[in-house]
């Protein structure tokens, strides 16, 4: 491809204006960070105009996490051999197709197939910007260019329902997928302007083995992960695909192993910074996830508060992690990255852990809750841009979308772990704390009320109750779903603990960049204090 480079020269026009053309990757991250949240809150209205049941709603969400996680490994590699800027514009152009099919979706299943079109076009993009970033900024300024990459990704996931809330309440549900097209729109004008080109010299050709070895068996292991969240880990097809992920994972293995070529290098992983990074990430979005399923349930139907003004609680939550995202470099070049990222997991886990012990169905948003997201957040944002700045500091720059894409698997890995695994903790305490009801309700009644606590205190439910009983099964419901998310938010308060003496343990001081097979280690001039 003409006038592309494996990184942007210093006298190129495009690396004079690289501050402006990180506007437009920022708010190419902030349309695929608001997919993640924002339907949540459309999910009642299309359930009702396209009379969806829970399980096809279930599906339409699952469905984009699904194609997304499993593709970003593929088109990570395919980002480096077409080049960055290409595949970032294609992403946003398919991706404004996906939502425009989403918005005029007459049934359920074109909504779901819309959904999923959309995970492939947000997997072709999200590894391209970072890749962009690490190629177009010079290595002082790149931990900067990331942690400002980190907090505008917070910033769309916690906007999402606020903005989500306001475009369902004003115009329908229709305006949660129409408002990206705009968006794209502008940012595929100002990538075209302001963004090089820039890729993998001399390409080796494509690893078509390998990419169908990853996608089949980070479909089979997201599958399983998000199926045990709903039916529980003990089902046979929850066992069959984890089962199959693991070993269709371990011939990937040994497949890139063998090969001259491979599309993930396995020998990145001898650099401990890019191991360490990795399995920190991911148990890093398993806390934050987990916290993002539980809060909005928790204001809506614990403490009662309109979904539209539960949206806007979250807010602090979402600039607490911006902010802290945004200035971690800053912290990071004083205290190193190791130091850095463990500060960040110890704060967040002590607010998961002051959650778990603190929260009852009497607890009020002032000040608990507010003081508990922001440092919740705040620990996180301070701990997740270092660690992505040490996966792009320990891989060469040729194969930055290899880097990237693996950044982006283990959070959406880790995040449907979390939500799964906190998910499965709270449902049992949940179903348990609910039993003693089972001999005053009816079958039907009580078949609603074990479904959970949004259909416990729903109107269907209590018209079928006794009116004698209403308040005493709204109170056990409330009671049992708090005892629930407490114990969960405990158990995601001491995955965080370990993960802060993992990378205590593993994450080095010094960040060295793998070379190209065969060349040895020479340490990243990143700024490591």
């Amino acid at each position: 491809m003409a006038n592309s480079y494996v990184t942007i020269p210093t006298d190129s026009p495009y690396f004079e204006r690289r501050w402006r053309g990180l506007v437009f990757v920022g708010i190419s991250v902030i349309v695929i960070s608001l997919d993640n949240t924002i339907v949540n809150v459309a999910l009642p209205s299309i359930a009702r105009e396209l009379n969806a049941s829970t399980t096809d709603l279930q599906w339409m969400v699952d469905g984009y996490v699904l194609v997304f996680a499993a593709l970003l490994l593929t088109m990570g590699t395919l980002g480096d051999r077409i080049g960055r800027k290409r595949a970032l514009q294609t992403g946003l152009v398919l991706f404004g197709i996906g939502s425009l099919a989403a918005a005029v979706a007459p049934n359920i299943g074109v909504l779901t197939g819309a959904r999923a079109f959309l995970g492939l076009a947000g997997a072709l993009m999200l590894p391209a910007t970072l890749s962009t970033i690490s190629a177009t900024f010079p290595p002082v300024e790149r931990p900067q260019a990331i942690a400002s990459w980190a907090s505008l990704f917070g910033l769309g996931v916690g906007i999402g329902p606020v903005l989500g809330g306001f475009l369902v309440q004003t115009f329908g549900w229709h305006a949660v997928f129409l408002v990206n097209i705009p968006v794209i729109a502008v940012a595929v004008i100002g990538g075209q302007i302001y963004l090089g080109e820039t890729k993998e010299p001399n390409a080796p050709p494509p690893d078509l083995v390998g990419s169908v070895l990853s996608i089949i068996g980070l479909i089979a292991l997201v599958y399983g992960i998000i199926e045990a969240g709903v039916v529980g880990w003990g089902q046979p097809n929850v066992l069959l695909a984890l089962v199959a992920a693991v070993i269709i994972l371990a011939l990937f293995a040994v497949w890139e192993a063998r090969i001259p070529n491979p599309m993930l290098p396995l020998h990145f992983f001898r650099n401990p910074a890019f191991t360490g990074a990795n399995v920190t990430l991911t148990l890093l979005t398993f806390g934050l996830f987990g916290a993002v399923f539980f809060i909005p349930q928790f204001l809506q139907s614990v403490i009662g508060y309109p979904a539209f003004l539960a949206g806007i609680m979250i807010v602090p939550l979402a600039a607490s992690l911006t902010f802290t995202s945004n200035r971690s470099a800053r912290v990071s070049s004083r205290l190193g990255t190791k130091r850095t990222v463990v500060l960040g997991i110890c704060i967040g886990a002590t607010s998961f852990l002051f959650q778990s012990l603190v929260y009852t169905i009497n607890t009020t948003y002032f000040p608990w809750v507010l003081i508990a997201q922001i440092f919740q957040a705040g620990g996180i944002g301070l701990a997740i841009s270092p660690a992505t700045t040490a996966i792009m500091s320990s891989i060469p720059v040729t194969k930055a979308g290899v880097g990237s894409a693996m950044n982006d698997t283990t959070r959406q890995l880790g995040g449907a772990l979390g939500i799964a695994v906190l998910g499965a903790v709270a449902t049992t305490i949940y179903l348990n704390g609910v039993a003693p009801l089972q001999s005053s309700l009816t079958p039907e009644a009580f078949a609603e009320v074990s479904a959970g606590l949004q259909t416990a205190i729903s109107p269907h439910t209590l018209a079928l109750l006794d009116p004698a009983l209403a308040d005493q099964v709204v109170l056990t419901a409330k009671l049992a779903f708090m005892e629930g998310m407490t114990r969960a938010f405990f158990v995601a308060s001491l995955v965080m603990y370990a993960s802060a003496a993992f990378a205590w343990f593993v994450l080095p001081d010094v960040i060295k960049r793998a070379q190209p097979h065969g060349v040895p280690e020479a340490p990243s001039t990143e700024p490591t204090a």
